[in-house]
């Protein structure tokens, strides 16, 4: 199955490495030229609990290159999905099919109305990572990736998706429906994202106070509220599955809180923003999430 990873950042690289390691046909397509040129010339670097190693991956910043692919993974920060999908549009073959991983809310809306009628899957990753470098990534954890189809009226190939994944050592299942997981990823993030961002944590930092505990669990009660408001049911112990992962990938800095070390734009937009502009239209109270994204967009406006 030839596939193209849109967006080779920690997570597609890593998706990528492991892969590539498995034989697969894959090309990390990004746009950081001096990363792209380490992974040629070089390979991925992956530091994991204190091993270290290199693998030869194929990586480009030019669409044209890999040719036609049969699976597109979308990894671009949720600002990019608009051009992510356009791109994606480009790459994949008449009969291939999308598949987004992203963090947040609205990118598998977005892949399905720009690939029209193509078959789009949606999923959430509990693995963890964090750029080193150019070409150089940490492996912060692992758990098991959830894949489901998104656009319920085309073929659904998230079997064989999830086959093709755990043949690489990315453990993955298919699943009835997706939309759920969606959300309960979603919950992690707004439990863990926007908190170790603003305070500088690592996630195996954030439950060693009570008090830090307590607002990740009022900002996830005010979004399961919104949840529910929408007909999804969420996990009855997303709280603790929040300190789960969280501990599962004590050492990695959330993907929120690198882009502001990085002093770039976060995904606030398609998390906690997310939950305030739903509750607004739903009527609902959401004063933590409002809190947590007017923090992370007043550092925004001032990078």
């Amino acid at each position: 199955m030839k596939t193209v990873i849109i967006g080779a950042g920690a997570m597609g690289s890593l998706f990528g490495g492991l892969l590539s390691e498995a034989g697969a046909d894959v090309w990390l397509l990004d746009v950081w030229e001096e990363h792209v040129r380490a992974l040629n010339s070089e390979g991925l670097f992956i530091e994991w609990q204190g091993h270290n190693r290199r693998i030869p991956v194929k990586a480009t910043t030019d669409h044209n290159e890999p040719g036609k692919a049969d699976l597109v993974i979308l990894f671009v920060k949720s600002l990019q999905t608009d051009a992510a999908a356009e791109t994606a549009a480009a790459v994949l073959a008449d009969n291939g099919f999308a598949l987004t991983l992203q963090n947040g809310m609205g990118n598998a809306d977005i892949l399905a109305t720009t690939l029209a009628g193509r078959t789009v899957l949606a999923g959430t990753t509990a693995h963890g990572a964090t750029m080193l470098g150019p070409g150089a990534i940490r492996h912060a954890g692992k758990a098991t990736t959830y894949i489901g189809g998104w656009n319920k009226e085309v073929h659904n190939p998230a079997a064989r998706v999830a086959d093709f994944l755990s043949s690489s050592a990315i453990k993955t299942e298919a699943v009835e429906d997706i939309r759920p997981i969606v959300w309960n990823k979603l919950l992690v993030n707004i439990g863990i994202n926007a908190i170790t961002a603003l305070t500088g944590l690592k996630n195996g930092q954030l439950p060693d106070l009570a008090e830090t505990r307590a607002l990740s669990t009022a900002a996830i009660a005010e979004a399961v509220s919104v949840a529910r408001a929408q007909g999804i049911n969420t996990a009855a112990d997303i709280v603790e599955q929040t300190i789960a992962i969280a501990h599962s990938t004590g050492p990695n800095r959330s993907s929120m809180g690198q882009d502001i070390d990085a002093r770039r734009p976060t995904e606030i937009g398609a998390i906690n923003r997310f939950i305030v502009d739903e509750g607004e239209k739903l009527g609902i109270d959401v004063p933590v999430n409002r809190t947590l994204t007017t923090l992370i967009e007043t550092l925004q406006a001032h990078f």
